[in-house]
């Protein structure tokens, strides 16, 4: 097969999750419905930490920040999905392919830290309660989520440059729904031996490192609850837990999924399936999971509103008087 350097290529097609062209209005007023509740739940969580000074604590700052990643990770793909199914054209160019697959990298990969740091932060809130305020400080926080975009960063960038010294085929064919690294390392006709090896080492170190971090929270914090002496206290301290032990097991397993079932045989059109839940559902259901049993979320976008309505009522009846008079 004939080689092709990479700087002249031009563009790729992604295949997609279905060539079937019945399922196409289908596929796209069901991915539109759930990008505009990912971005809409998303957006609401934010808005309730923002506006409520009660929120104004640590574990509320990391859930917005994961909010607002999760709004940009599902952006990164969902809209070029969505416009190649409408247009009924699948090529997306080389350049932004490569940009696609960059941030869709960078956020996933903050998805990941910022679900540790969040696992660290309720570590310290059971495991010392008393020292919780002087140790997760706002300058730990800020720091804490600066270093989870300084390593998202930096490894999306490295995995990004060890692509563009890639040559391609002339068989550009992506068997997915957006530029996934392994599809496209898979895809390269020269030597990938270095960029499989980096991909699996940082997979291995930047994956297993973080998870490993969340299952030693939860370790001692399973070991702190069960030494509380009364009921009521074990369930208040594990129910500050169970929306994120939910969000975690949520993204791990459904990235699991995507890995084992890149593993068999004829693994494609199975690996872009699975992938839609860790890129698509896991972020619409976050929103959901964290806001349902919260009732601090809920009392504040219950007062924003209230608040927005009484406001409205107001200028309305400002205007009448006016009017009136």
């Amino acid at each position: 097969m004939e080689l092709e350097n990479n700087t002249q290529i031009s563009e790729f097609l992604l295949l997609g999750l279905s060539e079937e062209p019945e399922l196409q209005h289908f596929l796209f007023g069901l991915f539109l419905s759930m990008y505009l509740v990912t971005i809409l739940g998303n957006q609401l969580i934010i808005l309730a930490v923002s506006s409520d000074s009660r929120l104004h604590t640590p574990m509320y700052f990391f859930l917005a920040n994961l909010s607002f990643v999760d709004i940009c990770f599902t952006s990164t793909t969902i809209p070029k999905m969505l416009v190649n199914i409408q247009i009924q054209r699948r090529v997306i160019t080389y350049d932004s392919c490569i940009m696609q697959m960059y941030f869709f990298i960078l956020f996933l990969g903050l998805d990941n830290y910022l679900l540790t740091v969040m696992a660290y932060d309720r570590f310290v809130a059971i495991c010392h309660p008393l020292h919780y305020t002087v140790i997760m400080n706002p300058q730990l926080c800020g720091l804490l989520v600066l270093l989870t975009w300084t390593i998202s960063v930096l490894h999306s960038l490295l995995q990004t440059l060890m692509v563009l010294r890639l040559s391609f085929c002339t068989v550009l064919e992506i068997p997915h729904f957006f530029c996934e690294l392994n599809q496209m390392i898979q895809l390269a006709c020269s030597d990938t031996f270095l960029n499989n090896v980096v991909m699996y080492f940082a997979a291995i170190l930047l994956g297993g490192g973080p998870l490993a971090g969340i299952l030693w929270s939860y370790f001692r914090i399973a070991s702190s609850i069960l030494r509380i002496s009364s009921t009521e206290g074990k369930y208040k301290a594990f129910s500050t837990c169970v929306s994120h032990l939910l969000v975690v097991s949520l993204f791990y397993c459904t990235s699991l999924g995507v890995y084992l079932s890149s593993a068999a045989p004829q693994s494609s059109h199975a690996s872009a399936v699975a992938s839609v839940m860790y890129t698509v559902v896991t972020p619409m259901l976050n929103p959901f999971i964290y806001s349902l049993r919260n009732k601090d979320i809920k009392g504040a976008l219950n007062v924003f509103f209230r608040g927005k309505s009484l406001k409205g009522h107001f200028l309305r009846s400002t205007c009448d008087c006016s009017l009136n008079a």
